[in-house]
């Protein structure tokens, strides 16, 4: 396993870290959930992702679960607050109350003392952004929170917050969560750069779109029985199970077997190829799943690789 600086932040991570949205504490069994994160952090992989919204604040459960035998020191913890939580006018988003209370709630079932890692998931709209960075200020000087962050925001929200914090010396956040992957390059042309400028790392989620880069899809009239296409994630999944994305998919076999690595280690590895990029989350359901995906971090694809994985996505890559 190789570690990647967050940003400017001192904080290492394992590029290759493990998240839990709609696997842990969701559709994957609670003993299974345990053996992929403890076979993750024999791997190497410290980099553990959730969120409070996920199963209603049961993947946070899980994951402490399956971390408790381990020094807290010895992994990076990262959570996320935003979406709804309870049906009352304050039970979401990022007023100071709703992210103080959700803050403590995850301590708690994330059996921690502290997050390192503490992301807004959303930008709310209806908050004023300076009482958001406040908050999380308040939360790093308790000593409750070590590093701030948010998720799919513009790179005009990254940057006014970041402005806001340096103009009265609050922690600045040192990470984004975005979508991002070969087919969803979206982020290229101004969060990347936005975060670069402002010492910002990515910490990626869907990096292997939702598993349509591994391979695994060939057909969308022959979605294989027991996949999250074929399940009840297909309506996130739309954008890519679109038949000349399937088959443009399947003309990269070739770079993978040339690089002796699978059709997922290649998805991942082209993430892997920005410097902005500190981490790729995945999620597995399955112990095989965390070993192919952890390999990924040894993986180096030449520039020629990369210019022809570009070549062979570009007409269906969504940008």
């Amino acid at each position: 396993m190789h570690y990647r600086n967050v940003g400017r932040s001192g904080i290492k991570v394992s590029a290759v870290g493990l998240g839990s949205w709609l696997t842990y504490g969701g559709s994957v069994d609670e003993e299974t959930s345990k053996a992929c994160i403890h076979r993750a952090f024999e791997l190497g992989v410290n980099f553990f992702d959730t969120a409070n919204a996920y199963a209603r604040g049961r993947a946070e459960e899980i994951v402490a679960s399956a971390l408790a035998s381990y020094a807290r020191d010895s992994y990076v913890l990262a959570t996320k607050v935003y979406f709804p939580m309870g049906s009352g006018p304050n039970d979401r988003g990022l007023s100071r109350k709703h992210v103080f209370e959700q803050c403590h709630r995850s301590l708690r079932r994330l059996r921690a003392e502290y997050i390192d890692l503490y992301q807004c998931h959303r930008y709310d709209e209806h908050t004023p952004l300076e009482e958001t960075c406040a908050v999380m200020s308040d939360l790093i000087h308790q000593g409750k929170v070590l590093y701030w962050g948010v998720s799919e925001w513009s790179a005009d929200q990254i940057a006014h917050a970041v402005s806001l914090c340096r103009a009265v010396n609050w922690p600045e956040p040192i990470s984004n969560q975005p979508e991002y992957n070969a087919l969803w390059r979206n982020i290229e042309a101004r969060i990347l750069p936005t975060c670069a400028a402002l010492g910002l790392g990515n910490v990626v989620w869907s990096p292997l779109a939702m598993g349509v880069l591994s391979g695994k899809y060939e057909s969308v009239s022959q979605l294989p029985a027991g996949t999250r296409a074929a399940g009840s994630a297909a309506d996130m999944m739309e954008p890519f199970l679109r038949q000349d994305i399937l088959d443009a998919v399947a003309r990269l076999r070739p770079i993978a077997a040339a690089h002796g690595c699978t059709m997922s280690q290649l998805a991942l590895a082209w993430c892997l190829r920005s410097a902005q990029v500190s981490s790729v989350i995945v999620g597995a359901t399955k112990i095989e799943h965390v070993e192919d995906n952890a390999a990924a971090a040894d993986i180096r694809l030449s520039a020629d690789a990369i210019s022809e994985i570009d070549r062979t996505l570009d007409a269906v890559a969504y940008r």
